[in-house]
């Protein structure tokens, strides 16, 4: 057992033997030892389920949507990522803060699992490309804290610039040849919702892609409709995205959603200034608000 997944079951048992909260939510080892999966845990008998591995990747401030209506507190783990959608959370006013316990863990990035399913446990596993690019490894807040405050502090020192060479390069593309990129990515989309049903940004009461009778979109499963689908959820979490990567991770047909949700995180950041989603929560969404100051070359 590690030292954090000690830490992990302590901090756990203290908090529901106290009635801080009825649940925790956490990661527990799946069928594969490269899964590790969120874990509900509501007795404390049950915490040595709880583990921290190279694998924890479900951003689980995800599963507060579910809990919005319910009357009790619930604690969650949070990684820097999990902490951002957590803020973005309480900016869409999806949860209120004083119904959740933040449990912050510091996070050194995760191992890719394709990786490791391909190349079997022993194999000199590389990180997953979502943990390569955050900026933001460990939690923004938090309650209680696991891991060392001084070294948190260094780390939110040295945030380094982000990068969009990927972006850049699909950028230098002719605008038939990004056409001809982007319908070979979604031709392959099977509509199964994964990338939505896992985004922490998609937590609309009901989805446009679920209403039947108002025609946005039909069930035929073809290029255009799919295309349609992915344009409109990126337009959907622009502004929102807190670059997690849960969506392309999810996707089973390896469809690179994230390069297209960095391509608007870019754009906003040219067009409207520096922004990053789920970290200043009293900010101003740059897609949330009117300023006669806005560029309009579009006109």
């Amino acid at each position: 057992m590690s030292e954090m997944t000690k830490k992990m079951q302590e901090i756990a048992r203290e908090i529901l033997v106290k009635g801080e909260a009825e649940v925790v939510i956490g990661w527990e080892k799946g069928t594969f030892w490269y899964l590790s999966p969120p874990a509900f845990i509501d007795k404390p008998e049950d915490v040595q389920r709880l583990v921290w591995d190279d694998f924890c990747h479900n951003n689980l401030s995800k599963y507060l949507v579910d809990l919005k209506n319910h009357e009790g507190k619930a604690a969650v783990f949070v990684k820097g990522c999990d902490s951002r959608a957590f803020n973005r959370l309480l900016q869409d006013k999806q949860i209120a803060r004083e119904k959740v316990v933040l449990i912050g863990i510091p996070c050194p990035g995760l191992l890719d699992q394709d990786k490791a399913k391909e190349l079997g446990k022993n194999s000199d596993l590389p990180k997953a490309q979502k943990c390569l690019d955050c900026q933001y490894p460990n939690p923004l807040v938090y309650d209680y804290y696991l891991g060392d405050k001084e070294a948190l502090n260094e780390v939110a020192a040295t945030k380094e610039a982000a990068d969009y060479s990927d972006v850049a390069a699909i950028e230098a593309m002719s605008p038939d040849e990004r056409y001809d990129f982007w319908t070979k990515q979604y031709d392959r989309c099977i509509r199964c919702y994964a990338c939505r049903n896992v985004c922490p940004a998609c937590s609309c009461r009901e989805c446009v892609f679920d209403q039947t009778r108002v025609g946005w979109i039909g069930k035929a499963n073809n290029s255009s409709e799919n295309q349609f689908f992915a344009l409109t959820r990126a337009m959907h979490v622009a502004g929102r995205c807190i670059e997690c990567g849960e969506c392309e991770r999810a996707c089973p047909m390896d469809i690179p959603i994230m390069l297209l949700n960095k391509k608007l995180v870019k754009d906003i950041n040219e067009l409207f200034g520096e922004y990053d989603a789920g970290i200043d929560i009293e900010g101003k969404l740059p897609l949330g608000h009117f300023d006669k100051n806005d560029p309009e070359e579009f006109m």
